[in-house]
């Protein structure tokens, strides 16, 4: 993984200090709120329902035991014992204090770490697939372009007040597990006639206005990618509107414009933008590419032993293969049961640590469904990371079934929420307990936002819940069909929405029609589409 140089630790030093400075006269009553604000959130720290809240940047998800301990250092020691882990695969606390803000981001710039850009109209943390450097079926390595990003982006002079913020996401595989099609921008690696490029999507999002990103280029070559993608946001910035929030953000124009109109504005801007020579020479890409080398692997390929049951269900359920011959990908899922989606505690955070830096050559992974990946574990070691996970209450077999829920904090944080998500989450959960009849619904994404700006990507799950406020009280609208993979869709409302106990009753009805239509081998998602709403619409409202 990518390591700091003396340039990046004196930026984030830098910043610290500076930040320092605007937190004590906040405190002495020298600036006001309103002059505090944009200087708080262009560092990470909102203000929230009952406290602050910081967000933490985690660049494409990738970190080491050494972060990954100071991020349980952080828990026990500014914030209640625990985090949440984030669907932009950061990291959140929610009950921070202004006055140790400091000293917290300096103990997180000891190891590499910062809040930079987590907030603020402003190109947030780039995005990757959690797979990337062990995925059988990439063509390259995504990481090393998404760090190239993550350099060109932070303090862009003239991308630092865009009319909106701004997510980018990079993968190298034709199976998409970053929702790259639901980014501003997206980028899948791809080669053609051995010319590694990329095609770019521009356009997508989740929020008031759901879009999925149409194709602006089909391949662009790596050498020119940068230029490219500077080209994207200067067309944007020129043209965003920022006279309404509500049309602030790429897909808008995108959409107003017409893709056509906008990829004609870009290749003439990319024309210019080329003659600035903003590329970065092959010296610095090697640079870069040589700290994501794959690691010393030394196993030998060989059956697991599956004699335990329950060490068999979750091998199935949770490890996934890995390009590697003798190595495994584990996914470590944050989804107990009647727990709350994408939180770990402290000690929990320490676990993950060890196993990272035990077996799995010092690295883990943050995913966009707020999960946690030990990339590169040899299969005669599973049994053992399995053994240290139960113990931690981690080993959760449901990776990508009804109850690894994707929920946003909701009410019970968020000052932006209209309803809450985490109590629909525990019952939905609770609901489901049991694996078997888990296992046989089979992949199924449920997705919860507490409001209209979709942080739970209720938009893109299988089976959306979007909480929304109707009259002073608490409503929940369902949707069907809706995906965040390779064959992206965004989900339809199935009609008026339901109170706390109704929408669990509702999602157990639409499961059950499933069940009694589906063919052999289909998806929750593959039935919807295959017969439509109204099967589904009959079972849920009778």
């Amino acid at each position: 993984m990518y390591k700091y140089d003396n340039y990046d630790q004196a930026i984030v030093d830098a910043r610290v200090a500076e930040f320092r400075d605007q937190v004590k006269r906040r405190l002495a009553g020298e600036i006001t709120e309103d002059q505090f604000k944009p200087l708080r959130l262009m560092n990470g720290l909102y203000l929230q329902l009952h406290a602050y809240m910081l967000r933490v940047a985690i660049p494409y998800g990738t970190m080491d035991s050494r972060q990954m301990r100071m991020l349980a250092h952080i828990a026990r020691k500014y914030d209640r014992d625990y985090g949440h882990f984030t669907t932009r695969q950061n990291i959140q606390y929610n009950w921070i204090k202004l006055e140790e803000c400091g000293d917290l981001l300096e103990e997180l710039a000891s190891v590499e770490m910062h809040a930079i850009q987590t907030s603020g109209n402003c190109i947030r943390n780039i995005s990757s697939d959690q797979y990337a450097g062990a995925a059988a079926d990439e063509v390259a390595d995504p990481r090393p372009w998404a760090e190239l990003l993550r350099q060109w982006s932070t303090f862009h002079p003239e991308f630092s007040y865009l009319p909106r913020k701004f997510k980018i996401a990079v993968i190298a595989s034709p199976e998409d597990r970053a929702a790259m099609r639901l980014h501003d921008i997206g980028l899948e690696l791809v080669k053609q006639d051995g010319v590694l490029g990329a095609r770019v999507f521009v356009g997508g999002g989740m929020g008031r206005t759901p879009m999925i990103a149409p194709e602006i280029n089909p391949f662009v070559k790596a050498d020119d990618l940068l230029s490219y993608i500077e080209a994207c946001l200067r067309v944007y910035n020129r043209y965003g509107r920022r006279d309404n929030i509500y049309k602030a953000r790429i897909k808008i124009l995108v959409h107003e414009i017409g893709a056509d109109e906008y990829r004609r504005q870009v290749e003439e801007e990319f024309a210019h933008v080329k003659t600035l020579g903003i590329d970065p020479p092959l010296a610095e890409l090697d640079r870069i590419s040589a700290f994501f080398a794959p690691p010393a692997f030394d196993a030998v390929d060989q059956e697991v032993d599956r004699s335990d049951p329950d060490f068999a269900v979750w091998l199935d359920q949770n490890v996934k293969p890995h390009k590697q011959a003798g190595y495994a990908i584990v996914n470590i899922s944050l989804k107990p049961i009647g727990g709350i989606p994408g939180d770990a505690s402290s000690a929990q955070i320490d676990v993950m640590a060890d196993l990272a830096e035990q077996y799995s050559f010092d690295e883990l992974r943050v995913t966009h469904a707020q999960n946690i990946v030990l990339p590169h574990v040899a299969k005669r070691d599973l049994y053992a990371v399995w053994q240290a996970l139960n113990a931690a209450e981690l080993a959760n077999a449901n990776l990508d079934l009804i109850s690894d829920i994707i929920a946003c904090p909701g009410l019970d944080y968020c000052s932006l929420a209209n309803a809450r998500s985490i109590p629909v989450a525990q019952k939905i959960a609770t609901r489901f307990a049991d694996l078997e009849r888990q296992r046989d619904l089979g992949e199924l994404k449920l997705k919860i936002s507490g409001c209209i700006n979709a942080c739970g990507h209720h938009h893109a799950g299988h089976i959306g819940i979007l909480g929304v406020d109707r009259k002073g009280v608490e409503n929940y609208q369902l949707t069907l069909g809706g995906s965040g993979a390779e064959d992206v869709s965004i989900g339809k409302i199935t009609g008026p929405g339901f109170d706390e106990d109704g929408i669990i009753d509702a999602v157990e009805r639409a499961t059950d029609k499933y069940k009694e239509l589906r063919e052999p081998g289909e998806r929750f998602v593959d039935t919807y589409r295959r017969v439509g709403m109204e099967p589904f619409k009959e079972a849920i409202y009778g």
